[in-house]
């Protein structure tokens, strides 16, 4: 790996700035049975959202391809805290990458529990998804009002020692007003962006093609939003010393370049994966040329470096 690409994050020693986005790559293993793909390329890797208990996720379809991009709608399926922490942890080599797991509650109380178990491991940060259902406040997420947001934040803060990194969603009013009430409830670290919400229709059937109706869209056609969103909220997060992984469409070294001048501090790789599952050492491979033919050292010196009209 390029010395020109390690970095830290959130108390993390990165081998490089990518980091592969929950649900895009299961548990953790299932990358490192392609052939010339290495741990060692990436700096964490984010496990799958779990939940307090296994859940079976939605009814199909789950995915639909869209121009330039993909709806999903899994649902969460997942084995629970219980199993995952006890039969698939064990099984993650932590010899060449970071380990960062994904929770998702229905109430601030589940969330507050899920992370009092992972604190009791050696899970190297949590990642909160602040974009599921408030079950018993009708259905809203809590990721949608900053008040929602802080409290599921607060619990998790009180209840473990780890790094705490919030995933934003961008189906709000005010992302930025969301992120300082994140980072003023304990919040290490910030995810931006969660999918953009969207629907496909079957013109035969004139149905919604996602079983659920509508789904999350990933992939390039929502990196116009996400790097918007990644600069807003770089605005208050620098001011709290807050580093943020800028996610949403990225394919490319030019891509991810961008979201670091933008803010990011390092990048997230999803839906690429899907069609490149070696995508993730040309980015490197393309950061780093960068750097040098721009007499950069090091990454810090190119985070924020967006220059305003």
């Amino acid at each position: 790996m390029q010395n020109n690409l390690q970095t830290s994050f959130c108390g993390m020693s990165l081998n490089s700035p990518i980091i592969l986005l929950s649900g895009c790559v299961g548990f953790g293993e299932e990358y490192t049975r392609i052939k010339g793909f290495s741990n060692s390329d990436i700096g964490a890797v984010c496990l799958k959202g779990t939940t307090l208990e296994p859940r079976l996720g939605n009814k199909l379809h789950r995915l639909a391809e869209t121009p330039n991009g993909m709806l999903n709608s899994i649902g969460l399926q997942n084995p629970g805290t219980k199993t995952v922490i006890d039969e698939i942890m064990p099984g993650l080599d932590k010899n060449e990458t970071k380990f960062i797991i994904n929770i998702s509650g229905s109430s601030v109380e589940e969330y507050g529990e899920i992370a009092k178990h992972f604190d009791n491991t050696d899970i190297d940060a949590i990642e909160i998804n602040i974009s599921c259902p408030n079950v018993k406040e009708g259905g809203v997420a809590f990721g949608n009002d900053p008040e929602m947001s802080f409290r599921v934040v607060e619990i998790c803060r009180k209840n473990t020692t780890k790094p705490i990194i919030t995933k934003l969603s961008p189906n709000q009013t005010d992302i930025a007003a969301n992120a300082v009430r994140c980072i003023e409830a304990g919040s290490d670290g910030l995810a931006v962006i969660n999918t953009v919400m969207g629907m496909a229709v079957d013109v035969e059937t004139k149905k919604p093609v996602i079983g659920n109706n509508r789904g999350g869209l990933s992939g390039p056609a929502i990196k116009p939003i996400a790097l918007l969103k990644v600069h807003q909220v770089y605005q208050v997060s620098k001011k709290h010393n807050v580093p943020i992984i800028g996610q949403g469409g990225i394919v490319s070294a030019k891509d991810a370049i961008e979201f670091i001048i933008a803010g990011a501090d390092t990048v997230g790789i999803g839906t690429a994966l899907f069609y490149d599952p070696l995508v993730c050492t040309k980015i490197n491979s393309g950061i780093s040329q960068y750097l040098e033919e721009h007499n950069l050292k090091n990454l810090d010196s190119l985070v924020g470096s967006l220059q305003l009209n």
